[in-house]
């Protein structure tokens, strides 16, 4: 799939005018290709910013000066037979005014959201929230900087510039770390968030104190607790968990655990058994090395091949095999795939089966 780009479909893909099956053909080769990734960021920063336009009334001077404008054109034009030449100019007219009212909402928009002084709209959901030195009970602005605290009775909701918006629970707290038009970045210390998100990928970040959540394009909840570890749950899209140059992505319907001084877990679907994620857990984090491994083959499922897949690259070779055999048996391996090459991470052939088993995991 990572071979055939996706050019002529990212109009249709940003506008969600695609079929599921094709949709995620789509998403998944942007996560690999630069080339398709930089057309798509092009198209969908172009279309969030067209939608994002307030709907706004121009200044009164402007109006005058149009009027003005227009009746002098007026004047003129009674002393001269009306011509094709005419109304053309009228037309002219007409576009340039509302192409300056454009501008100037854009202008108005884009200052407030990306200017010197960069700063993002909240608005308190429930109860009292702390924005900076300040305690709101309704609307507010978050600037660069500055930190935003719930207490155990409180929510608020951050819209996150032009690209999408933020909810904030109770007992969480939330700083804004770059409010630039490339990048936007929060760090959430404890607490939990669930972020929507239209916008091409990679320009929506979370730091949390064991990973940094990267959004793709998707919508996400995310969660930290007291001792810095990160629990995200992806709801639609793709999100991936990133630390010390390693990279885990994470699907629509899966979730991922990180844990403070160690980074990214496996990711599992959130419909695998409960005795499959515990022993995952501690396989990942615990050292619980073959006995746990034992556990999650065991329980595994055709769709929990999506977290075997993940672990191929994670394991010892010994264990590798004995992950392999645990796919093949449960779904085969695709032509084209070879069980060799799988034992040496050929990365055509994993990306290879992992697009025929697109079907079982999505």
């Amino acid at each position: 799939m990572f071979n055939r780009h996706v050019s002529k479909h990212l109009s249709a893909y940003c506008h969600g005018e695609l079929d599921g099956k094709e949709s995620r053909r789509v998403s998944e080769h942007l996560l690999k290709c630069e080339r398709c990734r930089q057309g798509y960021d092009d198209i969908k920063l172009a279309v969030r910013l067209a939608e994002r336009l307030p709907q706004v009334s121009a200044p009164d001077e402007l109006w005058g000066e149009i009027e003005a404008l227009l009746d002098r054109q007026s004047r003129a034009a009674a002393a001269r037979p009306v011509s094709a030449g005419f109304t053309f100019g009228w037309y002219k007219l007409a576009a340039a005014s509302a192409a300056f009212v454009v501008l100037i909402a854009f202008g108005s928009l884009w200052f407030y959201n990306y200017g010197p002084v960069a700063s993002w709209p909240v608005d308190a959901i429930a109860g009292t929230v702390k924005v900076g030195s300040q305690y709101i009970t309704g609307s507010g602005r978050l600037a660069e900087g500055e930190a935003l605290e719930t207490d155990g009775s409180s929510r608020a909701k951050i819209a996150v510039g032009m690209i999408g918006q933020v909810e904030i629970d109770p007992g969480s707290r939330v700083r804004l770390i770059d409010a630039s038009v490339t990048e936007h970045r929060i760090a959430l210390d404890r607490g939990r968030l669930q972020a929507t998100i239209k916008a091409p990928p990679r320009l929506f970040f979370v730091n949390t104190p064991s990973a940094v959540a990267v959004d793709l394009g998707c919508a996400y909840t995310l969660e930290v607790d007291d001792q810095g570890n990160s629990f995200l749950h992806v709801t639609s899209g793709f999100v991936a968990f990133e630390r010390d140059g390693r990279e885990t992505v994470v699907p629509i319907g899966a979730m991922c655990e990180t844990r403070f001084n160690i980074g990214p877990g496996t990711p599992y679907f959130v419909t695998s058994s409960a005795l499959f994620q515990d022993a995952l857990g501690k396989f990942d984090f615990e050292g619980g090395g073959d006995l746990a491994l034992d556990v999650v083959l065991a329980e595994a499922t055709d769709r929990d091949t999506f977290t075997l897949w993940n672990l191929l690259p994670r394991v010892s070779v010994a264990q590798r095999d004995r992950v392999l055999d645990r796919m093949i048996a449960l779904v085969g391996l695709p032509q084209g795939v070879t069980r060799q090459g799988i034992m040496n991470l050929d990365q055509s052939m994993l990306d290879l089966w992992a697009e025929a088993l697109d079907t079982v995991w999505y």
